[in-house]
């Protein structure tokens, strides 16, 4: 039985990605016609690792600058989710092995500014990190929301 990939295995395994196609089919009924980037994990985890602390952004501003980048009309909504999943687990699992600087994913929300519940420790630590850094959180139902976050959204993603 071959061994499992480590999450740091999983971020540097590109799969021969980033790669631009063609919308079509039932894809265009949903996203629109154009161009669509599906990034490779390491794109991902490279404009989450620019938020520097203080500031936010969610995986739609993460798009849009991947979308820019390859000069595609969008990017995945669904590799791009993903791929911060992924992120973020390889970054728990650096600093579990004692690295002192790592992707810090938890400043990278979910639409609405929504916090991630699949990032490493759940809601309950991400809400931790994002008070330390003078984040005001709000709890709506069964959903975590970083308050007014929209306006510490960061604006210089390449």
């Amino acid at each position: 039985m071959k061994p499992k990939k480590s999450w740091r295995e999983k971020l540097a395994d590109s799969k021969g990605l980033p790669k631009v196609t063609e919308v079509s089919g039932k894809m265009s009924r949903r996203w629109g016609e154009g161009t669509m980037v599906i990034p490779a994990p390491l794109e991902v985890d490279a404009l989450m690792k620019q938020v520097p602390k203080g500031k936010l952004v969610t995986v739609n501003e993460l798009r849009a600058a991947l979308a820019g980048r390859h000069h595609a009309t969008f990017a995945c909504p669904l590799t791009t989710g993903i791929f911060a999943w992924i992120a973020a687990n390889a970054a728990k699992e650096a600093e579990d092995a004692g690295a002192k600087r790592v992707t810090p994913y938890w400043r990278t929300l979910k639409t609405g500014g929504e916090l991630n519940p699949k990032y490493p420790g759940g809601v309950k630590e991400v809400a931790q990190k994002l008070k330390a850094e003078g984040h005001d959180i709000l709890k709506r139902g069964k959903r975590t929301f970083v308050v007014d976050y929209q306006k510490t959204l960061f604006h210089g993603l390449s």
